[in-house]
């Protein structure tokens, strides 16, 4: 229906069930976005692999359920970076070429964590060289330092969507689409200030 009502829409499904990944690709969906990483499902990334679409690779410990009881970690950006070019391999050897890496803001993170993953954006993206999408919008990590709810986070997320874009960000994922926007064309208007006038 959406892709009926919606011809030009790109549709994404969030699912980490490889079954429902290949009914929504054969019902119009353009890309599958798995929260999991593959982890919740061994078919997930053969299926993408036969389907053909773009896959959004996510960093998750555990599962929805566990995953905010495993937030400690010896070095963050030593296992994102192993995790991410283990399955990025995997994917691979299915045919998958198109991937998508989504650190994964607030899961399995504590606030720390969430906040370290903006540093880490960089490595990824110069390491892999595949583009980084970020989801912040109206996250705990917001709410927790501003002491504020979801419904009043949108400042608190147009700020931290603009310093996901200038720590590599290609993609972000959001509620608030004409904010997210205007966010994007105003770090775009910074860059190309900095390419025309790169000593001031």
């Amino acid at each position: 229906l959406l892709r009926k009502e919606l011809p030009d829409a790109i549709l994404s499904v969030d699912t980490f069930r490889s079954a429902v990944a290949q009914k929504a690709v054969e019902s119009g969906a353009h890309l599958i976005n798995d929260v999991s990483g593959g982890q919740l499902d061994s078919e997930m990334f053969q299926t993408v692999g036969k389907t053909g679409v773009p896959y959004v690779l996510m960093h998750m410990r555990g599962t929805p359920q566990t995953m905010q009881q495993l937030v400690d970690y010896e070095d963050l950006e030593s296992e994102l970076l192993y995790y991410f070019s283990e399955r990025i391999f995997q994917l691979r050897k299915f045919g998958v070429t198109d991937i998508i890496l989504d650190p994964g803001f607030g899961f399995a993170k504590d606030t720390d964590g969430n906040y370290a993953l903006f540093k880490i954006m960089q490595k990824l993206t110069h390491e892999t060289g595949l583009p980084v999408l970020a989801g912040l919008s109206r996250k705990s990590m917001i709410n927790k330092v501003l002491k504020t709810t979801p419904d009043r986070a949108l400042n608190g997320t147009t700020a931290l969507n603009m310093l996901a874009l200038v720590h590599g960000a290609q993609i972000l994922r959001v509620h608030d689409v004409r904010p997210a926007v205007e966010t994007t064309l105003l770090f775009e208007a910074w860059t190309k200030s900095l390419s025309s006038h790169p000593n001031k």
